[in-house]
């Protein structure tokens, strides 16, 4: 599969929306572990918000953009901020684009971790989202195939190393900077959902 219609994008990131849903107690238990457990609630609030603006007719880069405006009106706090960015920051790559293709995504990933980073005020080892994130974009990046299904999988599978790689650090922002030593061990709740928003986006590609 060599790319996605404006429509097909939008029903994707409607089951990217469904997939962060249906994981809020996933993703609670794990900000429990590291937080104060608000991450799984807040990242429903935004989600179900990014279902009612994904409706038919809009473009692959406004169902970008108005996915992460809901998100950050929505979600509240610093994911709120993050993780709207995560979708508005690299929506540029798509102007004028009637399809999303490989050497899109890719770009898009590169500028989403770019914003997400520059946002947040933190790079990779500091136990956050962009510790999955970055290593997505560069999976992507390194994925040579103009196959969506692998490239999609290959940003997963960045993901998930990210989530692994997160375990062993030490917090150094946001809530679980007060924890210090006692945050090693576990996985960041941002990668884990950025982990979540990936692996959604490879299976609804698998199923076409």
């Amino acid at each position: 599969m060599k790319e996605l219609t404006d429509s097909q994008v939008v029903e994707m990131l409607r089951q990217v929306s469904k997939a962060v849903i249906a994981n809020v107690d996933v993703l609670t238990d794990a900000d429990l572990a590291t937080g104060d457990g608000d991450h799984g609630i807040g990242m429903r609030r935004g989600f179900e918000a990014a279902l009612e603006v994904l409706v038919p007719g809009l473009s692959v880069q406004d169902a970008f953009k108005k996915t992460g405006m809901a998100i950050m009106s929505k979600t509240g706090g610093a994911a709120g901020a993050v993780f709207g960015t995560f979708f508005r920051g690299g929506a540029s790559a798509f102007a004028d684009a009637q399809t999303l293709d490989a050497a899109r995504f890719a770009n898009f990933l590169a500028l989403s971790a770019q914003a997400v980073s520059k946002r947040g005020g933190v790079e990779e080892g500091a136990k956050t989202m962009v510790d999955a994130v970055m290593p997505a974009a560069r999976a992507v990046g390194a994925e040579a195939s103009d196959d969506l299904l692998a490239v999609f999988t290959a940003a997963e599978r960045g993901a998930l190393e990210g989530v692994e790689a997160s375990k062993p650090m030490i917090a150094t922002t946001g809530k679980a900077r007060s924890l210090g030593e006692r945050s090693i061990g576990h996985p960041d709740p941002g990668a884990i959902s950025v982990s979540i928003i990936l692996g959604a986006m490879k299976s609804y590609a698998a199923s076409l």
